[in-house]
């Protein structure tokens, strides 16, 4: 998928927003973030008010775009996108079947799966074919040529296959562990591990899979789970290599690279870094390095399409990075939500985060400077998760089309303009962002450059 430098799937470096937590479940509850900040304690900073809508009395509240739809379009706008205001809505996807956990986009369908169990497949933005897992919400998503991986709350990983007869058609082929692997492995008692105070095979995740990754250049699958374990797939034969015992507590998010480092985010607030070595009995992944350690919970991770940066986010509504070729020196933070960020998405100079306060901002990267390039906002409940692709039909400047699940039970889709222009003056300052709503048209919901953030000065 990445081998495309023009898509940014979420499928080569992972689904890397499937985080969750272990909260008390109500209406409009934290449980609904699905987002793992502790196991340690149900108690804790509310990270989403539940009465609390962003945009009371704004001109978004009133905008057709908030109306439940299949897909709109702003009245006026024709199909050529050089004709799309820059960091604009320009549509929005509802199917009443619950809130949005996963996306995944390639070439010109869109994937998305809900707590309803279902997976929906979307086609230039209007819906095309679906299918349905038995059991499971569905967490995340990811591609790999005709099949398509999603992990799931019940701990399985299903495997899927589109039909060469008809691309509507989805089978699933198998799940992960295989049948075949269980019971293979269940008649050997050191084959058995105690994971949680539970006793299972070392091959099955005994909790909520939170995310996946690929390395296709591999073969490989990684998985990460809120049983603090990550688990390493071979795809040709959907057999599972290694099970590591990563974190001490949820692992929230699990990235590859084509160089083969594995970063691993987890609720004790750790990122960890993984080398897959050579031994005598085959290889097997190593701890290398401790990138971060602090109180708060680490949400997401994102790696660049170029794989020169890593970014973390975390509970506290702060993102990290480190730079991969300066031998994974901290590059900083970024400081633009007032609640956790929950999801991350990266082409290789723009940096997107999604958040339980709503919105989405939108960061460039310039050297080793970044720079606020804008504000989305229009969802009216937390930003769960991103895709991002290659705006094909921009001619006349670089474009992504971004699309962003909620717990509002929509996905929205916008255009991001890569080169929009920065207020000058403010390019270079590291000051907290200030809340600047600037609606100039209905369709147009990017929040106002007066002041860009980026604080990067604050070290873990």
């Amino acid at each position: 998928m990445f081998a495309e430098a023009e898509s940014i799937p979420r499928s080569k470096y992972g689904n890397i927003m499937h985080s969750d937590p272990n909260l008390p479940t109500g209406p409009g509850s934290e449980d609904d973030l699905y987002i793992r900040y502790s196991s340690a304690s149900t108690s804790g900073p509310a990270f989403y008010e539940s009465h609390r809508t962003s945009l009371d009395g704004s001109p978004m509240t009133m905008s057709p775009w908030n109306q439940t739809t299949s897909f709109m379009k702003p009245p006026g706008l024709s199909s050529d996108d050089d004709n799309v205001p820059a960091n604009s809505l320009i549509g929005s996807l509802t199917r009443e079947e619950g809130h949005i956990y996963s996306l995944a986009a390639t070439k010109d369908l869109l994937y998305t799966g809900s707590d309803s169990k279902n997976i929906r497949v979307w086609k230039n933005l209007k819906e095309f074919t679906g299918f349905k897992s038995n059991s499971g919400l569905v967490k995340a998503i990811v591609i790999s040529g005709q099949k398509i991986f999603t992990g799931h709350q019940d701990g399985k990983i299903r495997v899927w296959k589109i039909s060469p007869k008809d691309p509507k058609i989805y089978k699933r082929t198998g799940t992960l562990p295989s049948l075949k692997e269980v019971l293979k492995s269940s008649f050997k008692p050191s084959n058995y591990v105690e994971v949680k105070h539970k006793r299972s095979l070392w091959i099955k995740h005994v909790d909520a899979v939170s995310c996946l990754s690929l390395n296709e250049e591999q073969g490989l699958l990684y998985s990460s789970s809120w049983d603090r374990t990550f688990k390493v797939w071979r795809i040709s034969d959907s057999k599972c290599l290694e099970s590591i015992h990563a974190h001490d507590d949820a692992v929230n998010s699990v990235v590859s690279t084509l160089s083969g480092m594995v970063f691993t985010g987890s609720a004790d607030g750790t990122v960890k870094l993984w080398k897959r070595e050579q031994q005598r009995k085959g290889a097997k992944h190593m701890l290398a390095q401790t990138l971060l350690k602090q109180d708060c919970a680490v949400t997401a991770l994102a790696i660049n399409t170029k794989g020169s940066v890593l970014y973390s986010g975390s509970s506290d509504g702060v993102v990290n990075f480190w730079e991969v070729e300066k031998q994974l020196g901290h590059g900083g933070v970024l400081n633009g939500h007032k609640q956790a960020i929950l999801c991350l998405a990266a082409t290789e100079y723009l940096v997107f985060s999604g958040s339980a306060d709503k919105t989405i901002c939108v960061w460039r990267k310039d050297g080793n400077i970044h720079t606020s390039l804008c504000v989305l906002t229009g969802h009216m409940g937390p930003v769960k998760c991103l895709a991002v692709e290659k705006d094909h039909e921009s001619r006349s400047e670089q474009r992504w089309i971004v699309y962003s699940g909620s717990l509002d039970n929509s996905v929205k889709v916008w255009n991001v303009a890569e080169y929009a222009q920065v207020t000058a003056g403010h390019q270079n300052h590291h000051h907290q962002q200030q809340a600047n709503f600037d609606f100039g048209t209905d369709y147009n919901s990017c929040e106002s450059e007066e002041s860009p953030s980026c604080s990067q000065n604050r070290q873990h």
